[in-house]
């Protein structure tokens, strides 16, 4: 038992129960439009109190739903995200607006939010289970069950609120807000226009323009493509009605056209990635909106009661449902994976990781040797690799000549390639060997034994790697063992159908020699070309060319090489402004994703590394923070070391780019992409060869619209024996140097 709760109340014990709460309220009003925004939040409350008696239930309702999930002890992350009050939250402002307020209506009230909170869970655990969202659900059962029951409420009281709105406006503002507010009231507008302000205004329960004024500014502050999207979904609706002639005045009974509004939101931009695809199902589902709206209308009009957000929660709910039966297409629209809370997040993260990361989901297969060896036949070669054999590669070692053997090139020996190691391309079990067949001499071949000496490595189901042509009597592992990644297995030969010693690598989905080979890339390598070098990720060799393995250098395998628990200390020397102290720790959350905390702006910087490559994949916090300049500036480094070597990548859009032009690209952003966020890392130099260490590193962070720089920021990197020892950011042409104190 924690004792802790039965001590006396004290500020410190109250954060300890209730830690976030203040979050968790903002959040919830947030929570309706799916956004996390406090901006947004200010503008909501605001709009709430418009009228004063529903904005104070809804507060206390929310203060209530929050409360009793701390003490039952739900997940208080999703508490703090609002998903517990947002519910309770609609309850209150419709309560409040339909009743007198009293001592037996705030008493009603507490136990409308406990029974919405409870409907909340159980719309979690019974929808949740299928994967999908309970939107507003709970909002609906516990506004429905509890308007029947307080019609049995005699000492309960209709509230007459809103017939002498001018007397109320008078009474809380004066006369300057009655003028303010007949003014807008009598503004001219198209009606059209007018209704979606007041359809906005009404998912609050506030009908009257000002209010959907506000919450439509509010959109556009957090979330350009919402604002659109909102436009959208209602003048979509709109338009439809009009066509088929239905009744227009529909949208405005109760102002539930705002479904059109909340579902246009929730499938073009935030359940799915706002994309063409996603903003043409907005419009394909508004005549099924209109459909469930009108004949649902039609049976609750017998128990008097609205239908409130019910076509919006059904119609996102059967839309999202529909999509996980999916066979193909998945793209026509794609679904959110890692929900942001904003629709412009989703899409840029989105890009961006399909841009760096699409590929890695391959298995990561390495060069199945040591050292720089040539192409000399990749895929479709000229004499074999041909057909259903086609995707597969022949490897030598040639000389700064070019020629493959030394001497006169008669004897095996003579063949750079003859006798060298081969290695694992990734961890498996030894599928089959055959060793049987002798080295050819020269120039002749062994047609009976095609592939001469092979192994087949097992990697995953259906994904295996061949390697032929092997010297008999050179194999390190037998059939059933286990190998790593890097792990000798053979050497190379010249048994088989080859002429030359050679090695023969490719990858297939069956574990038999001869098997039709995959299209299947090389995880990370280097290549070769002129004295130059050239990283490839996720690529097939090309023919003629040399390639090798990443050589890793241990000071920067040491200096990016983040361990949770690790604690740096730096100093930094800003160009203007006194020398200061910052403390980084690396942390992983709960679900094991690693990460850098600065303590001095709660900032995270996460990143992965692959063994080969380090790559910071997400930044949140503070963006003047020394941690968000390192994050752009170390964005991806490759761990070996390779003189005049440049490591290109991108950011998402919104990650580094001028505020107007991002600004901008926000409104396109669903159609068009036409700013993007660059990342240029050059390797400078290394004192110190013998050593692997005294390295020079520098990185280049642009935002650009076709040639035109828009903005930039320039990163050097000193990476000593014991990693990194200090760096300097250059921007808008400041210095900020950073150096290393401590770290283990």
């Amino acid at each position: 038992m924690n004792f802790y709760l039965f001590q006396p109340l004290t500020f410190k014990r109250l954060t300890y129960i209730f830690p976030s709460f203040l979050w968790s309220v903002l959040n919830s009003y947030t929570q309706i439009f799916f956004s996390n925004s406090m901006i947004f939040a200010v503008i909501l409350i605001a709009v709430s109190f418009f009228d004063v008696w529903a904005g104070v239930s809804g507060m206390v309702a929310v203060m209530v739903s929050n409360t009793l999930a701390y003490l039952i002890g739900l997940n208080r992350q999703k508490i703090k995200k609002g998903y517990y009050g947002f519910n309770s939250l609609l309850v209150g402002l419709g309560l409040g607006v339909f009743y007198q307020p009293g001592l037996e209506f705030f008493i009603i009230l507490g136990f409308a939010a406990l029974l919405t909170l409870l409907l909340t869970v159980l719309m979690e655990g019974v929808i949740g289970k299928y994967g999908l969202p309970f939107l507003s659900l709970s909002f609906l059962l516990g506004t429905w069950l509890v308007s029947l029951a307080t019609r049995q409420f005699t000492a309960l009281h209709v509230s007459e609120r809103g017939i002498y709105m001018t007397n109320e406006m008078f009474m809380i503002g004066g006369k300057h807000l009655v003028l303010s507010y007949n003014w807008l009231s009598n503004i001219g507008m198209p009606e059209p226009v007018r209704l979606y302000f007041t359809s906005l205004g009404a998912i609050f329960f506030q009908y009257h323009l000002f209010a959907g004024i506000l919450i439509a500014l509010g959109l556009l502050i957090c979330s350009r493509i919402s604002f659109i999207l909102s436009l959208l979904g209602f003048f979509s609706a709109y338009a439809y009605y009009n066509f088929i002639g239905a009744d227009i005045h529909e949208l405005s009974y109760s102002y539930i056209g705002f479904n059109f509004i909340l579902t246009s939101i929730a499938v073009g931009g935030f359940f799915i990635i706002p994309s063409r695809w996603s903003f043409l199902w907005v419009i394909l589902l508004t005549p099924v909106i209109s459909i469930i709206l009108t004949s649902t209308q039609a049976i609750f009009s017998i128990f008097q009661i609205s239908v409130y957000s019910l076509p919006f929660n059904l119609v996102v709910l059967i839309f999202l449902y529909a999509l996980k039966f999916r066979e193909r297409f998945y793209d026509k629209p794609e679904l959110v994976v890692y929900q942001q809370f904003s629709p412009e997040k989703n899409l840029y993260s989105h890009l961006n990781y399909k841009a760096r990361f699409g590929k890695s989901l391959y298995f990561a297969f390495v060069l199945p040797f040591w050292g720089e060896w040539k192409v000399t036949q990749s895929h479709n070669g000229k004499h074999t690799h041909q057909g259903d054999w086609r995707h597969a590669w022949d490897f030598e070692i040639t000389d700064e000549d070019g020629l493959t053997y030394t001497g006169d090139g008669a004897l095996r020996e003579n063949y750079y390639a003859y006798n060298k190691p081969v290695i694992a391309p990734a961890d498996g079990v030894v599928e089959e060997i055959t060793d049987e067949a002798e080295d050819n001499e020269i120039g002749s071949v062994d047609l009976e034994h095609n592939w001469g000496n092979t192994l087949i490595l097992r990697h995953a189901d259906l994904l295996y790697s061949k390697l032929s042509h092997l010297k008999k009597g050179s194999f390190k592992v037998a059939a059933g063992d286990s190998v790593k990644k890097g792990q000798v297995v053979a050497a190379c030969g010249n048994s088989g159908r080859s002429p030359v010693p050679h090695l023969h690598f490719q990858l297939q989905g069956t574990p038999y020699i001869g098997s039709p080979t995959l299209d299947y890339p090389i995880s990370h390598f280097i290549r070769h070309k002129n004295n130059a070098f050239e990283l490839k990720s996720y690529e097939s060799p090309e023919n003629e060319v040399i390639v090798s393995n990443i050589t890793k250098n241990s000071s920067l395998e040491k200096a990016f090489h983040f361990i949770p628990g690790q604690k740096f200390l730096f100093s930094v020397k800003p160009a203007t402004g006194k020398e200061y102290m910052i403390d980084w720790e690396i942390k992983a959350d709960a679900i094991n994703q690693t990460y850098i905390y600065c303590e001095r702006t709660k900032s995270r910087a996460w990143f992965r590394n692959d063994g080969d490559i380090h790559y910071f994949t997400f930044f949140e916090g503070d963006r003047s923070a020394i941690l968000y300049k390192f994050f752009l500036g170390a964005y991806k480094v490759m761990l070996g070391y390779y003189k005049d070597l440049q490591v290109k990548d991108q950011y998402p859009v919104n990650t580094f780019n001028n505020a107007l032009a991002g600004l901008v690209q926000d409104f396109v952003s669903p159609f068009i992409i036409f700013t993007r966020s660059e990342y240029l890392l050059s390797y400078l130099g290394m004192d110190d060869a013998l050593m692997q260490t005294n390295i020079r590193l520098r990185s280049e962070v642009s935002a650009r619209i076709g040639s035109y720089e828009l903005k930039k920021m320039e990163c050097n990197l000193f990476i000593g024996i014991h990693g990194l020892e200090r760096f300097i950011i250059r921007e808008n042409e400041k210095e900020t140097a950073v150096k290393m104190v401590s770290g283990r």
